[in-house]
């Protein structure tokens, strides 16, 4: 941050008051203070007949200072600074670039007039962290927009461009191509001055309406779209229920409702999981570490993952060649990214002319390894075999280069294995994506001992520049997600054999949060899928472990899930997303006769009690073992890649927030009916004995 984070000046007639807070402007304690300073040496400026309110640097004022974040608020407050800044009885323009985020846009909001940068994006993203607009954002904005523009701006949290901006009315101008936000602002606020321009305050504006029916089917696709989430209706209740009232006391009914969503345990959450995301890359062991480079991509393998890492890594403009076993193979994948990319292009998210560049210059499919010899990482995503990995990894060793990156996507094979195969395995590391590779944005980088720092280093730069959340790994079966995973989906036959509905957990678990159930989940990944890694366990499993063999028998009548029609659910035109299978139901009796089990009732209470005692109990495993470097890394790569609910943060910081002796009590308890199975974690019962939560291991 520089020495003064608010700077005031004049030009001539105009006074200019610029943020400089590097690197994205937030309005941190230290600016608000120097924007009440500034504000009020323009008032007291004779000589000053209006102010610009511009920010240095590569973008406008991006959103608070998240190093206050759970921080008590110290004055001034953004209200009164917005407040202040409004009430000046000589007009204020506000030149906005880069993004204008939270805070900033509710800053400018308080200035009179308000002159947008090209390439500008707006929004108020608060209830994606559990909160709302708490400094005019609910009053203000719909005065400019009306109240279903402004509303559905607050709850989706998405950025506006500056097109749309102009045209909601948000910003009243667009500044010429080429122009910075200082030039841009001294000639919009002579052209004011020019016109005699006074204040304009959006405070005195008229509050707007809505029809009775036009709220009440916001209100029910809100809560449709943000299912268990609070902070989306509430941010409606703020808008709605000040728009009824006078300005000031809209801005007190806001305040109010922002001070009740600050102290919700979703906000606790929400924000938790924006600060793991920023943390989970931060690793002591990469300080100082340079990356190689990874301009120039390889991939093996042209299936449904392996396109998909191709199309991700081409979307983010590297260069990339796949190979396929054959001639045939390799022409089948280049259509299927020729598809994928003509589909990005209906999607919006690419042009006709990107698609043709990308096809044209940036990507090509071949049948031999030799047209991987100038590439710099190269990523096989063939079939999880550990002979068939092993193979194309000894051919990899032969064709590529000398300080070339060879990296492997399997989901859970032992990478030290398939390192083997190589004469450099201080270069092979796992790079774990998640399918659709171009779509998730979950990357695993799986760390072997023998793995070189600067190609951990890579790895992390490499999935930064293709937009993903990577999070480190260490090797064993699963990794972190896919460990976790088959816990979780354990404890769930657990429960159906004991006479659970299959349908009736995949029910509590939806309703807990996550958007599918665990035998949904098994029908769209395809029961073939979970039987090869049944049969791959087979010969290691320990003898007093539970295998669900009604999986087996469906598997062996052709139910695979969505792809055949029938799995858990069956599947029909009628019934897209499947409807409850009474075949499915007998096949689960037959199995529990055949255990001798008498079946009981269980309430959605305690299937969600067992379904996430399991969760924590395994990941505690996956941090104590250093599988996850921190509990953060965990509640990171179970909210990217399982569907976790975000506004419950994460397995692990869900857990501080049930108490670590209360779910170790739990444990205990569902260990005197399977001692086996509920086996409590060390690390779990070590916090719990030093009063520690796993929070305390993040830092």
């Amino acid at each position: 941050m520089t020495e003064t984070p608010v700077r005031y000046s004049r030009e001539g007639d105009v006074a200019l008051i610029c943020i400089d807070n590097p690197p994205v402007n937030a309005i941190g304690q230290a600016v608000r203070t120097g924007l009440v300073a500034s504000i009020d040496a323009f008032a007291g400026d004779p000589a000053a007949k209006i102010a610009v309110l511009y920010c240095a640097g590569r973008t406008f004022v991006a959103g608070a200072d998240i190093r206050e974040f759970g921080k008590p608020p110290q004055a001034p407050f953004l209200p009164d600074v917005i407040g202040k800044l409004e009430a000046l009885d000589k007009p204020v323009l506000c030149v906005m670039h880069g993004t204008a985020l939270g805070g900033g846009l509710e800053l400018a909001l308080g200035a009179h007039y308000r002159l947008g940068v090209p390439g500008l994006k707006i929004g108020l993203p608060e209830t994606s962290l559990g909160i709302l607009p708490g400094a005019g954002g609910t009053q203000r904005l719909p005065r400019l927009t009306g109240l279903e523009a402004a509303l559905e701006m607050i709850t989706s949290a998405r950025h506006v461009p500056a097109k749309e901006a102009l045209a909601l009315g948000v910003i009243d101008g667009l500044a010429d191509a080429g122009q910075d936000p200082l030039t841009a602002g001294l000639a919009h606020a002579h052209d004011l001055l020019a016109k005699g321009a006074g204040p304009r305050r959006i405070c005195d504006m008229p509050a707007p309406s809505i029809a009775p029916d036009q709220l009440r089917d916001m209100r029910t696709r809100t809560a449709k779209r943000f299912a268990g989430q609070i902070a989306q209706l509430t941010a409606i209740d703020a808008a709605v229920g000040g728009a009824a009232l006078p300005f000031r006391d809209g801005m007190q009914h806001e305040r109010a409702l922002f001070q009740t969503l600050m102290e919700s345990p979703q906000r606790a959450a929400l924000v938790h999981a924006f600060l793991a995301e920023r943390k989970v890359a931060q690793l002591p062991e990469l300080a100082g570490i340079a990356p190689r480079a990874f301009a120039q991509i390889g991939v093996v393998g042209g299936g449904r993952m392996g396109s998909g890492i191709a199309i991700s890594a081409l979307l983010a403009g590297l260069d990339v060649t796949l190979v396929e076993r054959d001639a045939q193979a390799a022409a089948q994948a280049h259509q299927n990214v020729a598809q994928t990319l003509a589909d990005s292009v209906k999607r919006g998210k690419l042009t006709d002319e990107g698609r043709a560049r990308i096809l044209a210059h940036q990507f090509r499919a071949a049948d031999s390894y030799a047209a991987l010899s100038d590439r710099d990482v190269v990523i096989e995503a063939v079939f999880e075999d550990m002979d068939i990995k092993r193979e194309v990894f000894t051919q990899l060793d032969q064709h590529c280069k000398q300080g070339a990156i060879l990296a492997t996507n399997t989901s859970y094979l032992d990478i030290p294995q398939i390192a083997a195969m190589t004469s450099r395995p201080a270069d092979v590391l796992g790079l774990h994506f998640f399918s659709p590779a171009h779509i998730m944005r979950l990357l695993e980088i799986v760390v072997p001992d023998k793995t070189g720092a600067d190609v951990v280093a890579t790895g992390f730069a490499f999935g930064k520049k293709l937009g993903k959340v990577s999070v480190r790994a260490g090797v064993c079966d699963g990794f972190i997600g896919n460990r976790i995973l088959q816990v979780y989906r354990a404890v769930s036959d657990h429960m159906v054999l004991a006479g659970a509905s299959p349908y009736a957990v995949d029910r509590a678990v939806t309703e807990f949060g996550f958007p599918m159930g665990p035998y949904a989940v098994q029908d769209l990944a395809g029961l073939d899928i979970g039987f090869m890694t049944r049969q791959r366990k087979a010969a290691s499993r320990d003898p007093r472990e539970f295998v669900a063999r009604w999986a087996d028998v469906m598997h062996a009548r052709g139910w695979h899930g969505r792809k055949t029609g029938q799995g858990y659910y069956s599947y029909d035109a009628d019934h897209p997303k499947g409807r409850p299978s009474p075949e499915v139901e007998e096949i689960i009796a037959d199995e529990r006769r055949a255990h001798g089990v008498t079946p009981r009732e269980f309430s959605a209470d305690e299937i969600v009690a067992r379904y996430m005692a399991a969760m924590v109990n395994e990941s505690a495993r996956v941090v104590g073992e250093g599988i996850a470097a921190r509990p953060l890394d965990v509640d990171v790569t179970l909210l990217h890649g399982y569907g976790f609910p975000r506004w419950r943060g994460g397995p692990m910081h869900w857990a501080d927030a049930q108490g670590l002796g209360a779910l170790l009590s739990q444990i205990e308890g569902f260990a005197r009916e399977d001692a086996f199975f509920w086996q409590p974690a060390p690390l779990l019962q070590q916090l719990v004995r030093e009063n520690l939560s796993f929070a305390s291991l993040n830092s």
